[in-house]
């Protein structure tokens, strides 16, 4: 799958050395071979199938939530709503299947509500640049805050709701989830496909040019005709969208909602994206490095779990391997100084 990705983000630079132009791509096969060679000599059974296993489809969470980070950090932005709307589509999926509404018609609310919650963070963010990180953290507060509003009403339990998990819903994303027979869980052949369309789409579409356009130099996409408001408003759709996808795919993971079940993809979304060298100042990277950072972060996490470290321990460790990733990926000049 990684190959497949990153086959079209390889081939979109000319021009300079081999490892000059792949320099965040290469450092990140690197680190995963690393961490993989570390973990089965410190770690027993941390090569066997079932712990691959594991590692895809927690992977495949963050990979998924990763999904509008890495878009909004392509024009320079970033979105910190993402882990309030995962958590309000994680309880308000089992809300409204307690109200009646069957299972895929729930979902499909769920989802245009994040669409909805997106556009307008695009919308007031783009207005409000320079207070854009504030702004959709406000708006993450404020739709988690509605949907515990609603969710709470006539129930004593605030913030955790109780209603029976469809069967299939559980397959999806369960570990012993099967895809055809095959004993893997289907969420994680739905991150590789979203993965390799997204791969796609950004090196052959419109869209996706116009992405790193407006990412890389403003005035000249504004000059080609490109609107940013437009682009914000899509990305942000994007990953409100992705983000609600990957709430209602938790709720098949976890058997019952909870709206903390987002806490933990606040800052590890970022982590991911800064691991495989997206650039925050927009305009470089793409989604197939992410997903190398999201398997960095994943088998990282996983190796540390199996050392016995810590949460507290984990979180340090973790914060040490993005300070080195940053400084080594901020060398680089931005791409609109390159031309």
């Amino acid at each position: 799958m990684i190959s497949t990705v990153l086959n079209t983000e390889i081939g979109a630079t000319r021009g300079a050395s081999p490892l000059r132009k792949h320099k965040s791509i290469s450092i990140g096969f690197c680190l995963l071979a690393c961490l993989l060679i570390l973990g089965a000599l410190l770690v027993p059974g941390f090569v066997s199938p079932q712990n691959a296993r594991s590692i895809l489809l927690l992977a495949a969470f963050l990979g998924l939530a990763s999904v509008g980070q890495t878009l909004c950090a392509l024009v320079g932005a970033l979105d910190l709503s993402i882990p309030y709307i995962i958590g309000g589509a994680n309880i308000l999926l089992p809300s409204l299947m307690v109200a009646g509404l069957p299972a895929p018609v729930a979902m499909v609310v769920v989802l245009l509500l994040g669409i909805l919650v997106g556009a307008c963070n695009g919308a007031l963010s783009f207005r409000l640049q320079g207070q854009a990180l504030i702004m959709s953290l406000g708006l993450g507060f404020a739709a988690v805050g509605a949907v515990q509003i609603y969710t709470s009403l006539g129930s004593q339990f605030g913030g955790t709701v109780f209603a029976p998990v469809p069967g299939w819903l559980r397959n999806l994303s369960a570990f012993n989830g099967k895809f055809f027979g095959l004993p893997f869980p289907p969420v994680i052949v739905i991150w590789a496909f979203i993965a390799v369309a997204l791969g796609w789409i950004m090196h052959n579409t419109w869209f996706g040019r116009s992405l790193y356009a407006v990412g890389g130099s403003r005035t000249a996409a504004a000059r080609l005709g490109i609107s940013e408001f437009k682009i914000w408003t899509v990305i942000h759709s994007v990953s409100g969208a992705m983000s609600a996808l990957t709430g209602m795919l938790l709720l098949g993971f976890s058997g019952g909602g909870f709206v903390g079940v987002g806490d933990p993809y606040l800052f590890t979304t970022v982590a991911a994206v800064v691991i495989g060298g997206t650039s925050l100042l927009g305009g470089a990277g793409g989604y197939g490095a992410t997903v190398l950072g999201v398997l960095v972060l994943t088998v990282l996490t996983s190796l540390l779990v199996g050392l016995g470290l810590s949460f507290p321990a984990q979180q340090a460790v973790v914060g040490l391997l993005i300070v080195p990733m940053v400084a080594i990926y901020a060398r680089s000049p931005h791409i609109r100084n390159q031309i």
